[in-house]
This record gives structure tokens, C-alpha cells and sequence, in this order.
């Protein structure tokens, strides 16, 4: 009898070794035709859109394990040493299991976790519209460089408007997808990423937002949601909208050693007042687009101005280094109560005008592409 107690006690052992704890993620990884001893990583996006590793595992006879403790879900990636591409998954506490293809990473199977589960779930409906789409490109690139070269319009519309219905199919599956799972934590992210549309639908991102679980909103992405939401709907006192031609009106705020620095001071040839946050997505993605255009085109008159929305003078000054901002920053840190912002009726950002050396209004609200032709045909 004690034997038997013996061999079920050690049986007990070996299982819960294999077993996530309570507040514990167990992720285990197979794959074959990868050598012993090469490093496996485990990645996170911080806030400034940069991948750090937070752990790393050597591969033994084909398998990999990452403990640990995991306060929310959150997306990570893996990176393995000689592989190709990297794979996203929601690192949660509990038991996840992944069957990698070294030749093929993209058809990873993550399995094991709730929200895992969900995003294999929402990820398959996106790969039927995605199939959909690529047959479309397929099908249709002969006609459209056709039309392009006849300069058919008619023909040219006619398949941006066939295009644009998979876009409308995305949106559906999204819309969809958030109203009937409030407890899944990709709701979060895909509610998040609406903010990044050109005009967001704030009643139907409020809507989507008040719909979701406690659970979810606690997360740090449901945070900002809210954050976002709240910056949206201060009582802001807002001036009239300012047109091109229109002249921009003057101002002057501290930098981040607290000098004060007028626009007037700041004007090249041409001059960019960027509107921007250090907790705006957009405004973040963006950046880089801006550094590049400053680099090709300061020397030959581009100016930049980057008045921030920020509150907290912390995190302005740290997005500032790590964005590589290095031209003129100013904030009052008041958020979308400054007085620049209500200056110039800046209800969202980010928010672009382009001035003329004379400080007339010539351009605004563009963005990447569209921002750099723009730059191009005013600078050459």
C-alpha cells in the first residue's frame, strides 16, 4: 500500500512539474531540425514601439520552456536563433503550447490559453478575407496597370471600389468580433487600434469600450483606451479651424531645459508645427517618418516645431530622446488645454500645418507619404 501511495505521490510530482501555478505561464515550444543550444527569446514592445528582451532559453532535444509570473496578458514575441520571422502570441498565466515549423513560422499553432484560443479564432477570419484579397490582387494587377496606362479612371475606381470592399469585411469582422467577446483581451488591442483611423468614430469606440469585461479594461491597454477617450472629451476650449492660406498664428512655449521658444524664432523656408504626445500611438508611429524628412531636408530649409500635448514632463523629455526628435520641442504640458492646441483647434492628433517662411498656411494634416511629396514639391 505504501508503494502504491509512493508511485502516486511521485506521479502527482512529475505532473504538476508540467503544470502551470495559479498565477503562472508555463510556454513550451517544439520544434525539429533546430540544433541543441540555440537561444530562444522572448520579446515585448515597449512604449516607444521598440522590441526588449525579458527572457531567454536555450533549445534542448527540440523543445523550449519559459516560466514565470504574468501580472496581465499582454502580446509578446519569440525569436529563435536562425529562424526567419518571429512569432506573436498573448503571454498569459496558464499552460500555452506552440508547434513551430523552422521553415514556415507563420503557421505556428499556439494553443492552450483562453485568449490564445481566441486569437487563432479571430486570426483564421482574417486569413479568409486576407485569401480573398490576394485573389483579387491576382486577378486584377494586369487591368489596373492597364487603366494606369490608358489614365482610365472610370476602370481605375471602379477596382479601388471592389478593393476597398475587403476593407469594409475587416471592419466587420472587428466590429464584430469586439461586441461579442467582452472578455478577451484582443478586443482591447483591436478597440485601441481604431484610434489610429484619420477620423475615429469615438461614439462607437466609447460604445465598444463600456462593453468590454472589468477584467479587460484593467489591462494596460484598456487603460489607455480610457486614456485616450478621456483626452478626447475635455470640456477644450477651441478657436476657429485654421485654413491653408490662412497665416499661422504666433506663439512661444518652454523647451525641455524650460527656455522659451517662439515660433517666430524657429521658421525655415518651410516650417512643420507637428502636434503630437508621448502616449499617442499615431503620433509615435509617425515619428520615425519625421525624423527621416528632417534628415533629407533640413539643409535645405525645413524647419520642424513638435508642440507637445503631454502633461507629465517625464515622459515627454524620455519620447523626445528615444523618438530622436532633435529638432525644436516645446510643450506647456497641458495636455489638449494648450493654449497652442486651442490656438489652433486641435481636437485630434496628431495634427500637421505646414508654413511658409512668411508664415503663411500652405498645407496641413498629412502625414507620412502624402507629408514627404508634399516637403519634396515645396523644396525639390
Amino acid at each position: 500500500m505504501k508503494k502504491i501511495l509512493l508511485v502516486l505521490t511521485a506521479l502527482t510530482v512529475l505532473i504538476s512539474c508540467n503544470k502551470a501555478g495559479e498565477n503562472e505561464y508555463i510556454v513550451t515550444g517544439t520544434i525539429k531540425g533546430i540544433a541543441d543550444g540555440k537561444s530562444v527569446t522572448l520579446e515585448v514592445q515597449d512604449e516607444t514601439g521598440q522590441l526588449k528582451p525579458i527572457d531567454t532559453v536555450k533549445i534542448l532535444k527540440g523543445k523550449f520552456t519559459f516560466k514565470g509570473n504574468a501580472k496581465e496578458p499582454d502580446m509578446h514575441l519569440i525569436n529563435i536563433e536562425t529562424v526567419q520571422g518571429k512569432i506573436p502570441f498573448i503571454l498569459e498565466n496558464g499552460d500555452i503550447e506552440m508547434t513551430i515549423n523552422k521553415d514556415s513560422i507563420n503557421i505556428t499553432q499556439v494553443t492552450g490559453t483562453y485568449n490564445n484560443e481566441e486569437l487563432n479564432s479571430y486570426k483564421e477570419k482574417g486569413a479568409a478575407i486576407q485569401k480573398k484579397m490576394m485573389k483579387f490582387q491576382k486577378d486584377n494587377t494586369a487591368i489596373m496597370q492597364a487603366a494606369q496606362q490608358k489614365q482610365d479612371t472610370v476602370a481605375m475606381n471602379k477596382l479601388r471600389k471592389e478593393y476597398s470592399k475587403f476593407q469594409d469585411e475587416f471592419s466587420t469582422q472587428s466590429d464584430s468580433y469586439v461586441s461579442s467577446h467582452p472578455k478577451a483581451f484582443i478586443s482591447a488591442l483591436i478597440i485601441e487600434g481604431m484610434f489610429n483611423q484619420m477620423a475615429p468614430d469615438i461614439a462607437k469606440i466609447t460604445k465598444f469600450y463600456n462593453g468590454l469585461d472589468k477584467s479587460v479594461k484593467d489591462t494596460k491597454h484598456g487603460k489607455k483606451i480610457k486614456k485616450n477617450l478621456d483626452a478626447l472629451s475635455k470640456p477644450v476650449a477651441v478657436a476657429a479651424p485654421i485654413d491653408i492660406d490662412s497665416m499661422a498664428p504666433e506663439f512661444s512655449a518652454p523647451n525641455p531645459e524650460g527656455k522659451m521658444v517662439s515660433l517666430k524664432e524657429s521658421k525655415g523656408k518651410y516650417t512643420i508645427i507637428d502636434f503630437w504626445a508621448s502616449w499617442c500611438k499615431p503620433c509615435r508611429q509617425e515619428n520615425p517618418n519625421m525624423v527621416a524628412l528632417y534628415k533629407d531636408f533640413h539643409a535645405k530649409g525645413l524647419n520642424i516645431v513638435s508642440v507637445s500635448l503631454d502633461e507629465k514632463s517625464e515622459e515627454w523629455k524620455k519620447a523626445i530622446v528615444a523618438d530622436k526628435l532633435t529638432w525644436t520641442n516645446i510643450s506647456n504640458l497641458k495636455d489638449f488645454q494648450d493654449p497652442i492646441a486651442v490656438q489652433y483647434g486641435i481636437k485630434l492628433i496628431p495634427s500637421t500645418f505646414i508654413i511658409d517662411a512668411t508664415g503663411k498656411v500652405v498645407a496641413k494634416d498629412l502625414r507620412g507619404a502624402e507629408l514627404k511629396a508634399k516637403i519634396a514639391q515645396l523644396l525639390g
